[in-house]
């Protein structure tokens, strides 16, 4: 399968978190992917977060249940670990639904409420860091 071109910055559904449009960040540098969210607990076996930012009006500010989730450790670029939960879900870009692995992190300071890395981004994509929203751009 051929590689689609990304841009730096993009647009992309979360249709499993009703989530639409959401800004999202390419991040070369990033190993993994994560999300913005608040209020992260575990209670009786499921992972609780509520997806709401009044600097990111498409956050919907729904809680989202996951039954299924992991623990991953995530080395920031200034060398800072820490301990996140991770949850699959799917991504929608160009028009196709992938699966994707996003850690759940507050990102309140942060421009861009997604960054996608690099695990996601292997084998399917090449960035071109000239463009923006091109697959937003091409959304039916």
């Amino acid at each position: 399968m051929p590689k689609k071109v990304i841009g730096r910055i993009d647009k992309a559904d979360f249709p499993s978190l009703d989530l639409f449009d959401i800004d999202i960040k390419i991040d070369t540098g990033a190993y993994t992917s994560s999300i913005h969210c608040h209020k992260v607990v575990v209670e009786d076996g499921v992972l609780k977060c509520l997806f709401y930012d009044e600097g990111h009006p498409h956050y919907n500010g729904k809680e989202i249940l996951f039954k299924t989730f992991t623990k991953a450790k995530v080395k920031s670029s200034n060398g800072i670990v820490q301990n996140r939960y991770k949850v699959k879900t799917t991504i929608i870009l160009f028009d196709k639904k992938y699966s994707i692995n996003l850690t759940l992190s507050t990102r309140d300071d942060m421009k861009y409420p997604v960054l996608i890395g690099r695990k996601f981004l292997s084998k399917k994509f090449i960035v071109d860091v000239n463009l923006k929203n091109v697959s937003y751009n091409k959304k039916n």
